[in-house]
């Protein structure tokens, strides 16, 4: 089975966590993507930021996303993948958690994003309904 390093989409990009919310838009816009990881100044993963989340956590509150950093909506600890874990732990992280992308860690180091598509690629014929049952799941997809 294939590892999350072999199956990935490289370089991906992060929002710094003291950017605003319009520099995290314009990011977004720019590289025609709806998410992407938020990275503190160290370089290590603080969040995930949509641009639902932009909409709904900032302008729909009446705040200013011109004032508003990305770091403010990072809540919790990331659900991430390891580079080395095989992309059936990579499947089953996507439903457990209801998401639909993770990004990549090697140590803390973020490397790269994990899709549903890169995992549906690489999935053995007999497995690609596990993924069509996830993506067929009320309420799923958060990111």
């Amino acid at each position: 089975m294939s590892t999350a390093r072999e199956i990935m989409t490289g370089g991906a990009e992060c929002i710094g966590e003291k950017e605003t919310l319009t520099e995290a838009a314009r990011k977004l816009r720019d590289l025609n993507i709806g998410s992407m990881p938020i990275c503190g100044e160290d370089n290590r993963l603080k969040g995930m930021l949509t641009d639902r989340d932009i909409v709904v956590a900032c302008i729909a509150q009446g705040d200013d996303p011109t004032t508003v950093t990305a770091g403010e909506l990072a809540q919790g600890k990331p659900v991430t993948i390891g580079a080395d874990d095989d992309t059936s732990e990579a499947l089953a992280t996507m439903k457990e958690h209801q998401v639909r992308r993770l990004p990549v860690i090697d140590g803390h180091d973020l490397i790269g994003m994990l899709t549903q598509a890169d995992v549906a690629r690489s999935l053995p014929d007999d497995r690609i309904g596990d993924l069509v049952e996830y993506i067929s799941e009320p309420g799923t997809s958060r990111t």
